[in-house]
């Protein structure tokens, strides 16, 4: 025997503070102890390639061994190995760690990254045996091999070994509740787990358990799209392909390499919760990275691998770490410069992945001003245009051949019914939408942020030509103040809050006056709805709406002032409710409609009996309360009372029109 002693520690029973408080999960010693040993083998090829070692280092592997009769577990390695003052050193004082020896003397010499750092990770084992012993030869000439034993006391022993190859071998005696770790499917399971992309091979049983190879690692230029996707697949099988991925790589001012991936959205995928996985220097870490990606880019999946991230503080002080803020600020760039790299070369894939990555990018737009100056000019939104030229590859991307006869190109566009063909809607920013309508409508925005229940309001729009944009995402509530603030000589206008004059007929001042009352028909009309309704705070306003059929336009609409209409909305969700419908609102009653002009005319010819209330007067007020009601059911839904009342109004009406007809 070499030596007897004790372990030099620095604070008093460190053990069962290593078996309890460690760490949280006690399989993270597996991740520990194979991690060693890709770092022993990392080392030797160091001092090879530094011309310390001139013998032959094979091909490295790590072996693991199950002993079911003995109850241990194994794990070997053909690294460098220990001479016995090495294991003095680097064993028995806790949390010295040899790695970060190691690196500052072959600093620069290899690209390879040695994992240890915090030099308890081999103690990590003391938290599922009862004994655990070390075997090793190192690589230096003429190395005796020794054997290091601890009972998980303070006390070892240190001897000898016959050991004659080169390498370590770690045996654990596994205490009793931990006897899961001696079946071969918990370490293979594992072992994919966190051990999965490692660069050595780890065999169980002659069988290689790990991948290896981490694409993340490779440089950009040398993965295709195939090996992104079949990446993706790997990581997150049965899901729908990627929208787009980033590749990140930098080794200054920090190191990061990754690869993300901005999924499809589905119902049921949780945007709050992260679902990229944490690496350290190719070892799974952890599968939440919410306190390092910026809160917008949650939805995002992929590997992030980084030495520099510190594993060792708790959350709150992860968050406040000016090193995991820059490689927040880093990972949003590189989704920024992607994003507008794919809508300068492919912006048809873009759109596409707009649709499910929108919300998301303009939620960093608010929250984030170096992502909102870097991605401002390729914001886009649905429209009613009909967008051509270069605009129209939006829609449907033309591809041209050169014939066999000539110069002459031939076109081969798919057409819309073609086999796979699913056009996208047209989509244009917002410096697009102003300079196309810069002569008609010269710093204003119509949009929409309901296409079903603005419907007669965009379709209002779109027959006199103007172009009409959707802002119909939850956050565009938001988005459009935010417009407002950046845009301010831009007028923003709902399309139900008011209807510009290019919708109107402006030739009110032609109308016929009625000799007998001294009124124009419009004003006739006016009078006869404020009777009807008989509602204070409605206002009421008749217009003739242009259109050459008129017939096609409704015969009344419900106008919210814009002002109004934000102010209730604001109150409303800082008061965390539902913005209740105005009484105080605009119906605007359409004159040049044939159901108005029949209805002007039947009021005219009714005849007043003892009552003073003839049933053509009755008929009339339910169809100006009817008209209301149908202006009213594209603005907001009726509850369950006001549904009933509508409905026995329109019975009432029907009947009265039986009645007229069957005279």
């Amino acid at each position: 025997m070499l030596e007897q002693g004790t372990i030099s520690i620095h604070t008093d029973n460190i053990f069962p503070i290593i078996k309890k408080s460690l760490y949280s999960d006690h399989q993270i010693f597996l991740r520990e102890l194979v991690s060693n040993a890709v770092d022993a083998i990392q080392k030797l090829k160091m001092v090879s390639r530094a011309g310390d070692y001139a013998g032959d280092i094979g091909e490295p592997e790590i072996e693991l061994a199950i002993d079911k009769d003995n109850k241990t577990l194994s794990i070997s390695d053909n690294g460098i190995g220990m001479t016995a003052d090495e294991v003095k050193k680097y064993i028995n004082q806790v949390a010295f760690s040899s790695a970060e020896e190691f690196i500052h003397k072959y600093e620069g010499k290899s690209d390879q990254a040695i994992i240890g750092h915090f030099g308890l990770g081999f103690y990590s084992s003391f938290m599922v045996a009862q004994k655990v012993e070390i075997d090793t030869l190192s690589y230096q000439e003429g190395a005796q091999a020794v054997h290091w034993s601890c009972d998980g006391s303070p006390a070892f022993t240190l001897e000898d070994s016959s050991r004659t190859t080169r390498g370590t071998t770690i045996t654990l005696s596994l205490q009793g509740e931990e006897e899961e770790f001696l079946e071969s499917a918990r370490i293979k399971n594992l072992v994919k787990t966190y051990c999965d992309f490692l660069p050595v091979p780890i065999k169980l049983e002659g069988e290689v358990l790990n991948k290896q190879k981490a694409p993340w690692r490779e440089s950009p230029s040398n993965l295709s799209q195939e090996d992104y996707l079949e990446f993706y697949r790997y990581l997150y099988p049965f899901q729908e392909e990627p929208l787009l991925w980033v590749h990140l790589n930098t080794d200054y001012p920090f190191i990061i390499n990754g690869i993300l991936y901005f999924p499809k959205m589905r119902p049921d995928v949780d945007v709050t919760k992260g679902q990229i996985k944490l690496f350290c220097n190719q070892v799974f870490v952890s599968d939440n990275c919410e306190e390092i990606i910026p809160q917008f880019l949650m939805p995002m999946r992929g590997v992030i691998d980084s030495s520099d991230i510190p594993l060792n503080v708790s959350r709150s002080a992860l968050q406040g770490d000016r090193t995991v803020k820059r490689i927040g600020d880093y990972i949003a760039k590189k989704v920024g410069d992607r994003l507008k790299e794919l809508f300068r070369d492919n912006r048809e894939q873009y759109i596409s992945a707009w649709k499910d990555l929108g919300t998301f990018v303009k939620f960093g737009v608010l929250n984030d001003d170096k992502f909102k100056k870097q991605i401002e000019d390729i914001i886009v939104f649905r429209t009613t245009a009909k967008l051509t030229e270069k605009a129209a590859a939006v829609e449907t991307p033309v591809v041209e051949v050169q014939s066999s006869d000539g110069d002459a190109w031939q076109d081969v566009t798919p057409s819309p019914s073609a086999e796979n063909s699913t056009p996208s809607a047209p989509y244009t920013t917002l410096k697009e939408y102003l300079e196309r309508n810069k002569e008609r409508n010269e710093n204003r925005v119509f949009y929409s942020t309901d296409e079903t229940t603005q419907s007669t309001y965009i379709e209002l729009h779109k027959n006199q030509g103007l172009e009409v944009l959707f802002m119909d995402s939850f956050i565009d509530t938001h988005f459009i103040n935010f417009l407002e603030r950046e845009y301010q000589d831009v007028k923003f206008t709902r399309v139900d809050s008011d209807l510009d004059n290019t919708l109107l007929e402006q030739d009110k001042d032609k109308e016929i006056v009625d000799p007998n009352t001294n009124k124009t028909r419009s004003e006739t009309i006016k009078e006869l709805f404020e009777k009807s309704l008989n509602k204070p705070k409605l206002n009421i306003r008749t217009e003739a709406l242009k259109s050459d059929d008129p017939q096609g336009t409704p015969p009344a609409i419900v106008l919210l002032p814009e002002i109004l209409r934000r102010m209730r909305e604001m109150n409303a969700m800082m008061q965390q409710g539902t913005a209740e419908f105005p009484e105080d609102h605009i119906l605007l009653v359409n004159t040049a409609h044939p159901l108005i002009q029949n209805l002007a005319n039947l009021n005219q010819g009714s005849i007043i009996q003892g009552d003073g209330q003839s049933s053509t007067d009755q008929l009339v007020n339910l169809i100006c309360q009817h008209v209301y009601d149908l202006a009213l059911m594209s603005q907001k839904g009726f509850d369950a009372e006001g549904m009933k009342s509508f409905v026995e109004r329109s019975n009432e009406v029907l009947t009265k029109l039986t009645e007229q007809a069957s005279k």
